[in-house]
């Protein structure tokens, strides 16, 4: 009978498109915290000993802050920007967590916090944002063109997007860069990386000595 059949091709359907979602889901979890994600990155055409290098910008009070500033700590570097609305304050809540856990050793690593948005993150803004979180962290903004530079050399991403009725948004790497002593690249934390293997990676890089 034909309403049969319409019933038959209705069940088709819903299990087809719910096929459909389960691939995009599995999809989703492989290319953002699966063995797909670990591909992507181990796919990047830099060679880590390319990413790094000399930059000038401006901190949080006013200050001139170059690559020369962050030598002889660690550091734990992230790039982002003030409005946005989960990726960044998650991030810098776990760097405050993370120099929290670290306890006295704290103080032998540099957290800095990078603006990809220049246009509204002023020294101003971004004195206010990092109100929020550990006074420890080194928020940097600057011109357009230290900006770019700055993304030249350490092989980081950011985008600006147009919303829907104007205004916009930045797309941006969402890890934090792990460099030592010498502002040399070792390692990420990733997003959504948990506690557990991110303080170890901290403390390794804490106990590295310098291979200068």
């Amino acid at each position: 009978m034909i309403w049969l059949r319409r019933i038959r091709y209705a069940l088709w359907g819903a299990v087809g498109i719910a096929g459909f979602l389960a691939m995009a889901i599995m999809l989703g979890w492989w290319t953002v915290d699966g063995p797909g994600a670990r591909a992507i990155r181990n796919a990047a055409p830099a060679s880590i000993t390319e990413i790094g290098g000399p930059f000038t910008m401006t901190d949080q009070r006013g200050r001139t802050i170059t690559d020369q500033d962050i030598r002889g700590k660690p550091t734990m570097m992230f790039f982002g920007f003030t409005s946005c609305p989960d990726v960044c304050p998650t991030t810098l809540s776990d760097m405050t967590g993370w120099l929290e856990a670290l306890g006295p050793a704290s103080e032998k690593i540099n957290a800095v916090f990078v603006s990809v948005d220049p246009e509204r993150d002023t020294v101003e803004q971004m004195a206010r944002y990092l109100s929020l979180f550990d006074p420890r962290i080194l928020g940097l903004t600057g011109t357009p063109a230290q900006l770019e530079q700055m993304a030249r050399n350490y092989r980081f991403y950011y985008r600006r997007v147009p919303l829907d009725g104007g205004g916009y948004t930045m797309d941006h790497t969402a890890m934090v860069y792990l460099l030592d002593r010498d502002g040399r690249f070792t390692s990420t934390i990733d997003y959504h990386e948990n506690r557990q293997t991110a303080l170890p990676k901290l403390r390794r890089l804490l106990g590295a000595g310098s291979a200068g």
